[in-house]
């Protein structure tokens, strides 16, 4: 049994049309006409890509509920260094290629890569010598004598962390990173390492609810009055909406079902903005990932510009979505996003959203509450793909076999 609390697939992080968003972020407005049909615009809350031999594509594949969905390759993905933004390369011919390097650097890159493509965690003849169980990210970087710049675009562009922490830490989390977004770019043969649904996220909990349905599954939308029951001794055991109770061994949901069992840990703000024009420098793409490194503004952690377009079904002909993230670090958070908004060009109208980053503060085994992590910034489905397969671990005690349904990925496993 599925119990969201609003109207909408996927509940609060689902995805809005334009009549939602605006009784959403301006319930005092009319719809402006030149918008066309409401019901033509899909709103991602929370607006993220998937990998293309990532953890959520992966369990689409062993689920079966890519079945039930149309997915487009995502045109491009890009990162920003002084101001311009450039074309990410993801293997040895990009980085050839790359405008973002100059010569001698290009040739190093090309022998870092390289040994990311070749190496293998069972074949010692792939690892040149380097554990990377015990060598550093910031040493192994040093060993191929790379730069500060290209040191900065593989680890936020292609390996994606969000900060400089991974690079005092242990070296293979970050290899295996850059090795699944140069396997995603593989898999599907485009021009970028994502994928993303036809019509907007909220397809994604569509699909699992027709698959859910023929397990006997159900689905109930808009409950806003859903609480979890407890038992005498403190456990849940069901939920509780409209006077009518379901019986449960354990409840999983978000943390706004669960209040006092979660804690604030950050928040992120999102900019979702409406344009009439693809965003500039990234070749008129319908498509766009853009990743603006930590050091490029003088924050503690990335930005993230998440584009799309009438091409994938979520908006009116000849219209263009953006959606700007990251986290939040001042008292105007706003005015963080303004280095991504600047390489938007002109905006019709954007909306900005401030959502708190939960984290649960038990692990469930002993109240039978199981409760996901926040969203993050980024604009990819890893991190929280991680949460839910660490969630099901919690509860079944067993890993989920990805491997048995898409023998095609080995580095998203062991991401």
């Amino acid at each position: 049994l599925h119990r969201p609390p609003t109207s909408s697939w996927g509940g609060g992080p689902g995805s809005l049309n334009l009549k939602q968003l605006y009784e959403k972020f301006k319930p005092d407005q009319e719809l402006p006409p030149h918008y066309g049909r409401w019901q033509d615009w899909s709103f991602d809350m929370v607006p993220k890509f998937m990998m293309g031999n990532g953890l959520l594509v992966r369990v689409l594949v062993h689920t079966g509920v890519h079945k039930y969905l149309e997915f487009k390759a995502v045109d491009g993905s890009y990162v920003v260094k002084g101001g311009k933004t450039y074309k990410v390369p993801a293997n040895d011919k990009d980085a050839l290629r790359s405008s973002l390097m100059g010569m001698f650097e290009k040739y190093r890159a090309r022998s870092f890569f390289i040994f990311v493509q070749d190496y293998e965690k069972d074949d010692p003849k792939t690892h040149k010598g380097y554990d990377l169980d015990v060598i550093t990210s910031r040493e192994l970087f040093k060993a191929y004598g790379l730069d500060p710049n290209t040191v900065d675009f593989i680890g936020h562009a292609l390996a994606l962390q969000t900060d400089d922490s991974f690079m005092d830490q242990p070296a293979r989390k970050m290899v295996m990173a850059v090795k699944l977004y140069s396997e995603s770019l593989a898999r599907f043969e485009t021009n970028s390492p994502y994928i993303y649904p036809l019509y907007g996220l909220g397809e994604l909990p569509q699909g699992f609810a027709r698959l859910s349905a023929v397990y006997g599954g159900t689905y109930m939308l808009d409950k806003p009055d859903a609480q979890v029951v407890y038992d005498e001794a403190g456990k849940a055991c069901g939920v509780s909406s409209e006077g009518e109770t379901a019986k449960a061994k354990y409840v999983v949901g978000d943390p706004s079902y669960f209040p006092g069992k979660a804690s604030r840990v950050g928040q992120v703000v999102r900019a979702i903005c409406i344009l009439s024009h693809p965003i500039p420098n990234v070749g008129d793409s319908h498509s766009v990932q853009i990743i603006i490194p930590q050091k490029q503004t003088g924050r503690q952690s990335d930005m993230y510009v998440f584009g799309c377009s009438f091409a994938h079904n979520v908006c009116a002909k000849g219209k263009y979505l953006a959606f700007v993230s990251t986290a939040v670090e001042t008292a105007n958070p706003t005015a963080e996003l303004m280095p991504g908004l600047q390489l938007l060009g002109a905006i019709d109208e954007y909306f900005v959203q401030v959502s708190d980053v939960m984290q649960p503060m038990n692990d469930g085994s002993q109240d039978g509450c199981y409760i996901s992590k926040g969203y993050d910034a980024t604009t990819h489905f890893q991190s929280t793909v991680e949460d839910v397969l660490e969630m099901y671990k919690k509860i079944t005690g067993k890993d989920v076999n990805l491997d048995a349904d898409d023998p095609a990925a080995t580095a998203g496993q062991e991401q």
